[in-house]
Order: C-alpha cells, then structure tokens, then sequence
C-alpha cells in the first residue's frame, strides 16, 4: 500500500519521491537561465534583420513591419498549445517544443529568402514566434517552486539571462552577410543560419538539463488546501474558467493589462526602428548595434527590476515603466534623422518593458489560484502577442504615412490609460 506523496510522485513521471524543493529550484533557474542565454543569440539574430529582408523581397517599405507581425503572431498561436503541453507534460515539453519548432522555422527562412520567394520566408518567420512564446513561458517557469516573496527575484533571473545571447544576436548581422554570400542569400537572411543553431542547442539545454520538471513536481506536492481533481478537464474548458478568474481579481487584471499594453508599446515602436535607421544612411552594423541597445534595456537590467517589485510593491515597479515608456516615445519620436536620440529611445524602450513585464508577470502569478495558473500564463502570453502582432502590423501603415514621430506619437498614447488606472490601483490600497 503507498501512501498519498507517493502517489501523487508517480502521478507525476521523472519524479524521484521527495527531493529537497530548494535545491530543484536553483537547479530550475540555472537550466533556464543557460537555455535563455544561448537561445537568445536566435531571437536576438532575427530582431534587427527580419523586416530589412522583407523589405528587400517586397520592394516596400510600408510592409516590412510583416516580419515582426508574423512572429509575434506566431508567438501568440503558439502560447496556449504550448502552455497545453506544459499542463500535460511538463516544463520541458512545453519549452523544448517551443525551441524546435522556432529552429524549423529558421531554416525555412534562408530557403524562401534564397529562392526570392515571400510565402515561406513569412511562414519562417510564423514558427518562429515559437521561440518568443518558450522564451516567456521560461519566466513563469522559474516561479513554479519559488516562494511569495522570491518570485519577481526568480522571474528576472531567468529574464536577464536573455540579456548575452540577445544582445550578441544582433550584433550578427556584419559575419550574417559574409554567411550570406556564398550560399546565394539576400544580406539580412544570414543571420538566419545563427538562428537555426541557438534554437537547437537551448532546446538541448532543456532536454537534458529540466530534471526534475518543476510544474510537474508542483503538481506532485501541492499546496495544503489544492485538490488534483480538474488535471482532466479539457484544456479550453479550463482556459475559459481561468478567463473568469482573472476578470474577477483587479489585481490579476492589472497585472495583465500592464504586460498587454507594455508589450503592444515595446514591439510597435521597434518594429520600425531598423527600417527608420537604414532609410537615414544607417549600416546594418549601426541597426545592429541599436537593437541590442534596446534588448539590453529590456533584459540586462530585469534582477534590479525583480528586486524592486520584491521590496516595493508591483504596482508602483510597473508604473515606473510607464513613465519610462513616456520618456522613450518623445526622445525617439523627436529624433528626427539622428542616430542617437533612437539608439537611447530604444534602450529607454527596453527599460519600460523590463518594468511592466517583470512586475505585472509576478503581480499576474500571484494574484490567481494555483490551478488556474498555467492557464492564465498561457493566456496572458497569447494576449500580449496577438496585440504586440496588431502594432507591428499597424507599425508599418503609421511610418509610412504619419513618419517615425508619428508611430510614436502613437504608441507612447497607449500609456496614458494604464497610468491612470495604476494610480487608482494605489490609492484603493491606501
């Protein structure tokens, strides 16, 4: 006869018994911090180059912000599913499938861009929004076995690990055109080979290395008061109750909106930005240089971000990136053709995000029930990318008709509403 933990253990495959949940913990975030590290070379790869290639296959500038719609587009599709395989089977399921699949769509593109063709360098670009959807559910992972007050700590760890490979990637873009000559590619696909690579080896670094799971180790030693019941209930079932759940917590509904909205802020304005750059004289090294600027902002600072929300409070974390969203907007809005008032915007950019989305994430995971939370993260990620998807598609329409300044102009309006509620959120808890 086995008792109730050992049950609950083999309920739970790869689970040895007991292990000691702190140690897992370090383990968890130290595999996730590597896989982040490494993967984020892809990601960051793609960021400075994926419009300038769609640009160069279309001819037109107004529809090279498709690169950026398609994959974040394509991170939202996959969120759910993704978060569906985690419920099912784990963290590293969930994780490495994201890799693969983003891996796969990193060869299709060089293919598509290397015989002139618009279709599958777009499909490339679809799958591997995959990536984006593993690299934000890699966050939620490291909070699975963290305690209440460790959370945001744990959360920005595993956020500015992205920060080397990130910032490496698009940096890629001079040896990307040396890789891109001899096989017969346009200038901006090489950095795709790169891409193609990293996403392998962080979906090795998951595979191997997320021993023990820890959603599933969770779910094998829940919470006093949890109950197991609903493990078989249809996911969409359980997504719609998670819907529910989140309208009826403010708090929850903060924590959403702040990482929606500061999502649809960080990916319009970016999305241009090398198209801006290289329409004013600038190298694909200077575009380079730029973007790892602003992915430094969104990353490089996020333990001090997660310490902040830790000591201070989410909400008023969240609120400082308001502020320094508002600060961006106009600096790179005004810049007019100069280069530096875009680089420091854009790294300004990365610093609001790294707010809003390390403080509204943890203020997110706390305020929900324990089994409605894969749900919810699912769900939050699939919002922020199908919105972040609607601004990189509007992106290009507003720069080609209201200028830089206008997109702007536009996107820093998007802060005024969530600021306004923030401050209301603070003063209901005086």
């Amino acid at each position: 006869m086995t008792s109730a933990a050992e049950s609950r253990s083999s309920a739970a495959p790869g689970i040895p018994g007991r292990p000691d949940l702190a140690a897992v913990q370090r383990h968890t975030v130290r595999v996730l911090m590597t896989a982040q590290v490494v993967a984020g070379i892809g990601m960051g790869s793609m960021l400075s180059s994926g419009g300038l290639l769609v640009e160069h296959l279309t001819g037109s500038r107004s529809v090279a912000g498709l690169a950026t719609t398609l994959t974040t587009l394509g991170a939202a599709l996959m969120s759910v599913p993704l978060a569906a395989l985690s419920r099912a089977r784990g963290r590293r399921a969930g994780l490495g499938a994201g890799w693969l699949v983003a891996a796969a769509g990193a060869v299709i593109v060089p293919v598509g861009a290397g015989l002139g063709l618009l279709g599958p360098t777009l499909l490339g670009m679809l799958l591997i929004g995959a990536a984006s959807a593993a690299n934000l559910q890699s966050r939620y992972a490291a909070t699975d076995l963290a305690g209440p007050d460790a959370r945001a700590g744990a959360l920005s760890l595993v956020v500015w690990a992205t920060t080397a490979g990130s910032v490496l990637g698009p940096n890629l873009s001079g040896p990307g055109e040396a890789v891109a000559r001899p096989l017969g590619l346009p200038d901006a696909a090489g950095t795709f080979v790169f891409s193609v690579v990293a996403f392998l080896a962080g979906w090795a670094v998951i595979h191997k290395g997320l021993r023990p799971d820890p959603l599933l180790l969770t779910r094998a030693t829940p919470a006093p008061g949890t109950t197991e019941g609903g493990e078989t209930r249809r996911f969409r079932t359980r997504m719609r109750e998670a819907t529910r759940h989140v309208l009826a917590s403010p708090a929850a509904l903060t924590g959403l909106g702040a990482l929606v909205v500061g999502h649809a802020v960080m990916v319009s304005v970016m999305t241009m930005t090398p198209v801006h750059l290289a329409h004013h004289g600038a190298s694909l090294s200077v575009v380079g240089f730029t973007i790892s600027l602003h992915i430094l902002g969104m990353y490089g600072l996020s333990p001090l971000v997660g310490r902040a929300a830790d000591r201070l409070g989410r909400i008023p974390v969240i609120l400082a990136g308001q502020v320094v969203f508002t600060a961006a907007t106009v600096l790179a809005g005004t810049s007019g053709g100069r280069q530096w008032p875009v680089t420091a915007g854009l790294f300004l950019l990365g610093v609001g995000w790294s707010c809003a989305t390390v403080a509204g994430s943890a203020l997110l995971s706390e305020s929900v029930a324990g089994e409605h939370r894969s749900e919810v993260q699912g769900l939050s990620d699939m919002l922020m990318n199908l919105v972040g998807a609607a601004g990189a598609a509007l992106s290009g329409v507003v720069l080609a008709g209201y200028g830089y300044g206008g997109l702007n102009v536009a996107a820093g309006a998007l802060v005024l509403p969530v600021s306004g509620l923030l401050v209301l959120a603070l003063r209901r808890r005086r």
